[in-house]
């Protein structure tokens, strides 16, 4: 595996390093010993799947708060996708930044988001699915969301939106809940 960090501290963009032959290829797409060397969490509780009918599907922008927060390991296994994970991490010097990351088939990329940070995407093609591997197991009363369209985040999302679900365009604006991220994200 290749990992490279992102401008946000303890996030990775995780390639593949494949072993090619005339059958096609092998590659490792986990392994502890070298996500404990990298510093990162290598504990799966949960493995996850999403399918996304439309393309301009967005899912997020999830988080569990403290002590539940989550890693994820998130990979395009069909279509593509538009990832994105926001820092929630109050003393880190880039609270409340964000990167995106396309994930697709084609590229076979996987993205590791750290505890204490939002994550979401866009399915920018019909028919995608995704991948998660989750570091904690879901917990009702931890979890949270920001809206996707957040203005203070800014993010920016390729294609039109056509489906978010009920429950993620009832988050509160960032503005209502930032105390209380704060209080119960701080470490």
């Amino acid at each position: 595996m290749i990992f490279t960090e992102t401008k946000l501290k303890g996030a990775f963009v995780i390639d593949l390093e494949r072993r090619e032959d005339p059958r096609g290829f092998f590659a490792r797409a986990f392994c502890q010993d070298e996500f404990k060397a990298h510093g990162l969490k290598p504990v799966i509780a949960q493995a996850n799947m999403a399918h996304n009918r439309r393309q301009g599907t967005i899912r997020g922008m999830h988080f569990q708060y403290l002590p539940a927060a989550e890693t994820k390991l998130v990979r395009c296994t069909r279509g593509a996708i538009l990832d994105i994970i926001v820092d929630l991490r109050p003393e880190s010097p880039t609270f409340l930044q964000h990167i995106s990351v396309e994930l697709n088939e084609d590229n076979q990329r996987a993205l590791y988001v750290p505890e204490r940070f939002a994550h979401g995407y866009q399915a920018l093609r019909d028919n995608t699915d995704t991948s998660y591997h989750v570091g904690e197991f879901y917990t009702p009363n931890a979890e949270g969301g920001i809206m996707y369209n957040e203005p203070r985040l800014g993010l920016q999302w390729p294609l039109p939106v056509t489906v978010v679900s009920e429950k993620d365009q009832k988050f509160p604006p960032l503005d209502q809940m930032e105390a209380e991220l704060k209080r119960r994200m701080r470490a």
